[in-house]
């Protein structure tokens, strides 16, 4: 469905045909303006009109109809095609889901499409209109406050998931016995999960925001290059985040398993030590089980309370030595 559709003329949003062929047709007329057409999820039929007007590529068309695309940045002979992946933070449930945006920017106009139900475009028209000397740069600007908005909001979520994994390192290195292994691993690998879904949309930025920092890009204005700098700068804090967390939950992981396999010595050196303490009873009993005529003990009086009492002697001694040394 098609959101909203602006004119913008020196940096200033216009009154102008509700139909955005026509609108398209005056922005090219006066030569000073642009057409802003805002889509979400459209279907084909609803996007054929657009494409053949605006003269999209089909290729083009394609990846914005389907989605599931990497961002990316690609020329056309009449336009270009950018991907962002916006990323939204549902604290609710401590996850992160990704949505997409594509962006067609040519002769006088900008048609961004929007999937899911994350980073709506609707703020940053808002703030683009707040902002004439920033929109006077024409389609650019649409194009570089789309891509600042969604990548200051990769540095926020990449705080939050700071947070998260803070909580997550409290848990994973608290005192033996408090919290439960088994729901600790498996908290870990789905954090790990969220990472790896941030770095999907954070990583692959990288070489189309570095394209934009140079010249030559087509459609692109040409003194857009230092704003783009700026989005560049930010998105390789936030990879340098993304990267900091997958690293720190590698070694929180790799931590984890250790204290498993220390844990599991130690439950064995217990039950080998009570093992042995049992064995000594076990075999003192066993030799008297056997029956053989010659074993003059047996007719003492006193021979009873002296295995019994040899016996506890054993295991007490075994068992202070076990304790001594942290077995028990």
């Amino acid at each position: 469905m098609i959101v909203d559709c602006g004119i913008y003329r020196d940096g200033r949003r216009t009154e102008g045909p509700a139909d955005f062929s026509d609108a398209l047709d005056e922005a090219r007329a006066n030569g000073d303006g642009f057409v802003w057409i805002g889509l979400h999820e459209p279907t084909e039929k609803e996007f054929e009109l657009v494409s053949s007007e605006f003269a999209l590529h089909p290729l083009a068309v394609e990846d914005a109809l389907r989605a599931h695309q990497r961002p990316k940045l690609e020329v056309y002979d009449d336009s270009l095609f950018a991907v962002i992946k916006p990323v939204v933070y549902e604290p609710e449930s401590d996850t992160v889901s990704t949505g997409e945006l594509m962006l067609f920017m040519g002769d006088s106009f900008v048609v961004t499409v929007r999937h899911g139900e994350g980073a709506p475009l609707a703020a940053v028209r808002r703030r683009l209109e707040a902002e004439p000397e920033v929109l006077r740069h024409g389609p650019t600007s649409v194009l570089y406050a789309v891509s600042d908005a969604v990548v200051d909001h990769y540095i926020d979520v990449a705080a939050e998931l700071q947070v998260d994994l803070e909580e997550l390192e409290t848990q994973v290195f608290a005192p033996s016995g408090t919290g439960d292994s088994k729901n600790t691993a498996a908290r870990i690998y789905t954090f790990k999960r969220q990472v790896l879904e941030f770095r999907r949309a954070t990583g692959p930025l990288s070489a189309p925001m570095a394209r934009l920092t140079g010249t030559g890009v087509p459609f692109v204005d040409t003194g857009s290059q230092p704003f783009f700098r700026d989005v560049n700068d930010h998105l390789t804090r936030a990879n340098e985040q993304v990267e900091g967390l997958d690293r720190l939950l590698s070694d929180i992981l790799s931590a984890h398993l250790a204290q498993m396999g220390v844990r599991q010595n130690d439950d064995m050196r217990k039950i080998s030590a009570w093992a042995a303490m049992a064995a000594v009873p076990t075999m003192v009993a066993g030799i008297y089980g056997m029956n053989f005529d010659h074993m003059p003990e047996l007719h003492w009086a006193w021979t009873y309370p002296t295995v019994i009492a040899s016996m506890a002697v054993a295991v007490f001694g075994l068992h202070r030595l076990f304790k001594r040394r942290g077995w028990l």
